[in-house]
């Protein structure tokens, strides 16, 4: 039942993971969320140290300029007597120009520095959730998309890139700025600066609202890209390309895909069109200032109320110029939050997943155990779908038995009677509801997961090969391995000579997930990997039923040579693989109904006898 067993167990929801359905409204309710952004940055605070400091005598630097225009006019260019004093004025543009230099120079490190944070931020961010991914047991993986899994690791990360590695310098720099470019307007003068920034608090709210709006867009963007990248995962890969083919669906895939590009698109530019009549008008309402600030200054001289001269007013100009870039980076970096939160938000939901299966903090290597290696046994062991009704029945049902060391048993019985769900809690890729497992006479709970599946090999129907070479889809049991052991564990396998056919030998490219090979020549590189593994245990899930005749013969051969020694638990469809088993456990209503050799379940007139029977004249 590899299939239908594999498929029904991955299948079963966690209540844990409801929130993890995609949703287009709005991005999942992640709490201290900011707080957790800032602690990003923990591990590079000398170099945001160091950046604060550039950016704050950046900040400095870059103000003195505007306030040398008043002197560069009222003493360089029009002094209370004579004619331009070319000294004074040439000290002046000589001191702005240094300091235009020095602020560049200053520029560059930071931007430097910035990017280096932020990129490593990134790419630390990535690899925990990568490394939070792998964690996670096999049902989440089975019932999640793997292009949504894709997306999440990279889209949403990219999409925060911006936020991570220019927000500190951004924030900063332009708030000093800001600070810096109002007290100097307030020194020039008081009354112009009431006149230029009444409107601020208006263009806030407004702001606000926006970023709101922006965020709620960013998170349907990212689930749209999400479904996206399913979409050309499942249907670009060599299985979905074969099946498109297979049934003429090439035109329908590409319609799946151009619906999903059409919602991405106007997604997209819902997203950039969302704060731009804010930012037209943050524009209008700073270009329009200087014409107010004339219409002011003219009302005051007037009225005598105060004595402004021409240099005061270009200066008050020049700085107000110069606050409109910072004060506009300010609300765009406000607005990038805003959106960035929905994103980050996405990111800490998967980063907060819980692993359904936990390694005990006191748990023992299999080498410390005090049973035989080898020796597997199922106590009472029921296993039932997390969320299932308490009258569902059980995928499997008190079920008991003892492999010895060395033994060659079997598990046979009808789809969906729970044989592949067996093979499954022996390596602890699920845990049992209730019962026991043990490995090596221990609880597998009370192991360590490494050592536990390091002493266990899996071979199941569907054999997965990387896009790599014969010899790197070998190693990947063992990275250190010879080429003499590569050979050695091919030979076991009966698959080198094979291999030593091909032009490239060991080096022969296998082609995504080993297309370019038969299925038996895919399978037997699979049990040479596990040979090369060496473990005390062998699992084989159907690992025969998907091939002809001839190939299982041969494939057959190879397994028989890879159970020599080893204790080894069969999942077969096919009795014929199964004959010589040292015993056979009959599966049925994920219950064990019966067990003994092949020529004792013939005698017995039951379940197996009647499934042999069947097989049998099903090849007559």
């Amino acid at each position: 039942m590899s299939m239908r067993g594999g498929r029904s167990v991955g299948g079963a929801a966690r209540a844990d993971y409801q929130a993890l359905k995609e949703q287009n409204a709005t991005a999942p309710q992640i709490p201290h969320l900011l707080r957790r952004i800032l602690g990003l940055f923990a591990p590079h605070r000398t170099a945001i140290i160091t950046t604060m400091v550039l950016v704050l005598v950046t900040a400095a630097v870059s103000v003195i300029p505007p306030l040398l225009v008043e002197n560069a006019f009222d003493v360089g260019l029009f002094p209370e007597r004579g004619g331009p004093n070319l000294t004074a004025l040439g000290v002046i543009v000589a001191a702005m120009i240094a300091l235009y230099v020095l602020s560049a120079g200053l520029g560059v490190w930071q931007t430097y520095l910035t990017a280096t944070v932020g990129n490593s931020v990134m790419g630390a961010l990535r690899v925990t959730l990568f490394q939070r991914l792998q964690s996670m047991e096999l049902s989440f993986f089975a019932r999640t998309k793997t292009g949504v899994i894709q997306s999440r690791l990279q889209n949403d990360v990219g999409g925060v890139a911006n936020a991570l590695t220019n927000t500190v310098s951004s924030v900063l720099g332009n708030t000093v700025n800001v600070i810096a470019a109002f007290v100097a307007m307030v020194l020039i003068s008081w009354q112009l600066t009431i006149v230029a920034l009444v409107l601020m608090p208006l263009l806030v709210l407004v702001q606000r609202r926006v970023g709101q709006v922006r965020a709620r867009i960013a998170g349907q963007t990212q689930e749209s890209l999400s479904d996206m990248t399913a979409i050309t995962q499942e249907a670009l890969s060599v299985s979905g390309v074969l099946l498109a083919k297979s049934f003429n669906r090439q035109d329908a895939e590409t319609e799946r895909y151009r619906e999903a590009n059409a919602r991405q698109i106007g997604l997209q530019v819902k997203q950039s069109m969302s704060g731009q009549w804010f930012f037209a008008l943050v524009n209008i309402f700073m270009s329009s200032i200087p014409a107010i600030v004339y219409l002011s200054a003219g009302l005051l001289i007037t009225r005598g109320n105060v004595e402004i001269t021409a240099g005061a007013i270009v200066a008050f100009t020049t700085v107000q110029s110069r606050l409109l870039f910072p004060l506009t980076s300010l609300m765009r970096v406000a607005l990038d939050l805003q959106t960035s939160s929905a994103l980050f938000a996405r990111i800490f939901e998967y980063l907060d997943l819980k692993p359904a299966i936990t390694e005990s903090p006191d748990a023992i290597a299999v080498e410390q155990a005090l049973g035989p290696l080898g020796s597997v046994r199922f106590e009472d062991v029921t296993f039932r779908y997390p969320d299932a009704a308490a009258e569902t029945r059980p995928t499997l049902d008190a079920v008991s038995f003892t492999i010895a060391p060395g033994q060659f048993a079997a598990f046979v019985g009808p789809s969906g009677a729970g044989k592949t769900t067996v093979s499954y809690l022996v390596p602890r890729l699920y845990d049992a509801s209730e019962g026991r497992v043990l490995f090596a006479g221990e609880d597998v709970k009370n192991l360590t997961q490494s050592s536990l599946i390091s002493h266990i090999g899996i071979v199941s129907q569907e054999t997965y090969l990387f896009h790599a070479t014969i010899a790197e889809n070998l190693r990947y049991a063992k990275p250190e391995a010879t080429d003499a052991e590569l050979e050695a564990a091919a030979r076991s396998a009966n698959i080198h000579d094979t291999i030593a056919s091909f032009p490239d030998g060991y080096a022969t490219v296998v082609g995504e997930r080993g297309y370019r090979l038969s299925g038996g020549e895919k399978q037997r590189i699979a049990i040479a990997r596990v040979l090369l593994k060496d473990p005390a245990v062998i699992v084989l899930d159907e690992a025969t039923s998907a091939l002809d005749t001839l190939s299982e013969r041969v494939v057959q051969r190879a397994l028989d040579a890879a159970a020599e020694g080893r204790t080894t638990i069969a999942i077969a469809h096919r009795l014929s693989t199964i004959v010589d088993a040292d015993v056979i456990f009959v599966v049925d209503g994920g219950r064990i109904v019966e067990s003994g050799t092949h020529a004792e379940l013939l005698t017995s007139g039951g379940v197996y006898s009647r499934m042999h029977h069947d097989q049998v004249a099903g090849h007559s």
